[in-house]
């Protein structure tokens, strides 16, 4: 289904809000196809299509909502009167309120969708995932793949509301993913290699197997470390999943429950002066770039820590709306992954500005440290509100600016507000991850944590 088809159903909803109510709905049709590939043939081939309507009404600072999977005109009414009904065991909330139409900047359609995708053949798809596994799985001391895949997709969204607002867009996403598992005399290592783009043409295959087989074999042999405080220099995976934990902080409805170890520190100096942290649901190279929100905010780059300061949280329009400070407005943050729950809060393309240095550069200056490639229970061993955390790590010792034994059932511990004053030095290698919530990771150099390992250093 088209835009132009869609926004119609939108609109007829929207025409039918009664008096002193406000009326939102929201289209989604999704299109997903997987392809995972094992020992050189198909494992399995899934595509599926999601289609539907979201409709939320509000009245005297109540919500309530509803979707429904069927178009027709009869089953639109339904969800409409069910929302309205919903809305009268609402709970009042100053933050019910639908956001005003706001003038979208325009986007080039081609940063969000290729076309080409929609006319890639299952036989190319196919051929894809195994040549992936393929090249994965021949390499040297690769004992066998996992999750060797080819997937993508086309999202078509539209919103319409009695506030006034009405936008659409179109978005492809491709990508492949290789879980590469390496062994050499009985110690076995896996780890992961993707590459990702808006269609099969621009993915790299060969790039995401080697940087598979590459991560997972550099780590064979690994043994426990030898405690020890020194400078710990994370890859770009981990550096996603570190901000997936650290954005949670920024949100700001996490602050408002009090749940948040940002809360009151707007203006407070949190890292370096060179340390600046983004996010921007209008970057090209992102993959949640689209050119509005959940809520049909236009999206922007919003600058949270500028210089290595605090300025501020992300809002959609129910948190900008309950700020006490009167200053706050939406900043493009809603999230709406799906059209069978109200819009949410959270981050779109969330990353460091690299740096000018190299990952060579940077690890060549180094006399001894610890080059952290996995991180294992961070979610669950992060504390959200003081930030503190104690995980596995698996990796790399570095000597004299090279890497040397590899390292595993190590203890990295810290604290997130101890990791970001620490940062003395942000790689050039941005690229973003679906780890973290797609976040953007970068290799970054961090001093004063502690590597905890099978011995204590003398």
């Amino acid at each position: 289904m088209s835009a132009q088809e869609l926004l119609p159903l939108l609109d007829r909803v929207v025409e039918r809000a009664a008096p002193g109510e406000d009326v939102e709905a929201f289209g989604l049709d999704e299109t997903e196809t997987v392809v995972k590939a094992h020992d050189g043939a198909v494992e399995s081939l899934s595509s599926a299509r999601r289609r539907g309507i979201g409709i939320r009404v509000v009245a005297d600072q109540r919500v309530g909502y509803c979707y429904t999977v069927d178009l027709d005109e009869s089953a639109l009414g339904d969800a409409l009167a069910e929302a309205r009904d919903n809305a009268t065991v609402g709970s009042p909330d100053p933050g019910n309120v639908l956001g005003g139409p706001v003038d979208v900047p325009p986007m080039d359609p081609s940063l969000i969708f290729d076309s080409s995708v929609e006319t890639t053949t299952p036989e190319e798809k196919v051929d894809t995932a195994i040549a992936l596994e393929r090249a994965a799985r021949d390499a040297p001391e690769i004992t066998g793949t996992d999750a060797a895949q080819y997937g993508d997709g086309v999202r078509t969204a539209a919103i319409s509301s009695s506030a006034g607002v009405r936008a659409s867009y179109r978005r492809s996403d491709a990508y492949v993913l290789v879980e590469a598992l390496a062994g050499r005399n009985g110690s076995t290592t896996s780890a992961y290699g993707l590459s990702m783009g808006r269609s099969l043409r621009e993915l790299d295959t060969a790039a995401a197997a080697d940087e598979a087989v590459r991560r997972a074999t550099r780590l064979l042999g690994g043994r426990p470390p030898v405690s020890a405080r020194l400078p710990i220099v994370l890859d770009q995976f981990v550096t996603a999943s570190f901000l997936g934990v650290l954005a949670g902080g920024l949100l700001a409805d996490s602050v408002q429950r009090g749940r948040s170890l940002f809360a009151g520190r707007v203006g407070e100096r949190l890292a370096p002066d060179f340390v600046h942290l983004i996010d921007d649901g209008r970057y090209a190279a992102g993959p949640s770039t689209v050119p509005w929100d959940g809520e049909g905010t236009p999206t922007q780059p919003t600058v949270l820590v500028e210089a290595g300061v605090l300025r501020g949280y992300l809002h959609n329009v129910a948190s900008a709306t309950r700020d006490s400070s009167d200053r706050a407005v939406s900043t493009g943050n809603a999230s709406r992954p799906t059209f069978s729950a109200p819009p949410g809060l959270s981050t779109t393309n969330f990353y460091l500005h690299p740096g000018t240095t190299s990952p060579a550069e940077l690890i060549g200056a180094l006399d001894t440290a610890f080059y952290c490639q996995q991180v294992m229970g961070l979610h669950s061993g992060a504390n959200p509100i003081s930030g503190d955390f104690s995980v596995g790590a698996a990796g790399v010792m570095i000597r004299d600016g090279e890497f040397a034994e590899p390292v595993r059932e190590a203890t990295i511990a810290g604290s997130i507000p101890q990791m970001l004053a620490g940062i003395v030095a942000i790689g050039n290698d941005l690229r973003f991850l679906p780890f973290g919530g797609g976040a953007g990771g970068v290799t970054l150099v961090i001093e004063g944590m502690t590597l905890a390992g099978g011995a204590i250093a003398e």
